[in-house]
């Protein structure tokens, strides 16, 4: 119940009517979303683990975040999150996984792009390594950290056992995350770039 309560505000505080209204009228941005989504849920689908719940998959949040923008990120994760709960098995509430796997990357990508947007020089190898590499491997293991923590506060495993078959992945997920985000967003700002609407010409190329 908390978690249904926490990710329906979470993604409520997300809704923006004009957003909508543009996103209802441009083509290319609603196959922007669901490209995402489908990428996403595939991605999820390519996980390894030892205990039931206690999975790792490349999450690729950061990329959606960095080039969709928070607001429609959440709701590509909640399209995401939907496709995995019909074509996969659910072993745990499908806001569980939600709010795990999407809601609080998201929020945790676009904190991070904010905090090196107005305290890091706007350069186009900062972009690079700073808001899509390192944020990454961040989220991703913050996201096994989060994971963990809640899997021992609802009492489905002791801290011990996370720690001795989950907490570990941090330090091994952190990388594969942040290469194969680094290189998706690389490849975008340099043939796509506004596709990525966190990415500002004049402020990161006029340089």
């Amino acid at each position: 119940m908390t978690t249904f309560v926490f990710a329906i505000l979470a993604f409520l505080l997300s809704l923006d009517k004009q957003q909508y209204e543009t996103l209802i009228k441009t083509p290319q941005r609603q196959i922007g979303v669901l490209s995402c989504a489908l990428v996403m849920a595939l991605l999820w689908q390519i996980k390894a683990g030892i205990l039931p719940n206690l999975n790792i998959h490349i999450l690729a949040v950061t990329t959606v975040t960095l080039v969709l923008g928070w607001r429609l990120s959440l709701l590509s994760t909640l399209l995401a999150a939907i496709l995995c709960y019909f074509f996969a098995s659910f072993e745990v509430s499908f806001f569980s996984f939600w709010l795990l796997n999407g809601i609080l990357p998201v929020y945790l990508s676009y904190a991070l792009f904010v905090l090196c947007y107005h305290y890091l020089p706007r350069h186009f190898f900062i972009y690079i390594f700073v808001c899509a590499f390192i944020s990454a491997g961040l989220v991703a293991a913050i996201k096994i950290i989060l994971s963990a923590t809640y899997y021992w506060s609802v009492g489905q495993y002791d801290w011990y056992v996370l720690t001795d078959n989950y907490m570990f992945y941090a330090v091994i997920m952190w990388f594969p995350e942040a290469m194969l985000n680094g290189m998706a967003v690389t490849l975008l700002i340099t043939y796509r770039p506004q596709w990525v609407r966190t990415f500002y010409d004049k402020e990161y190329l006029d340089r």
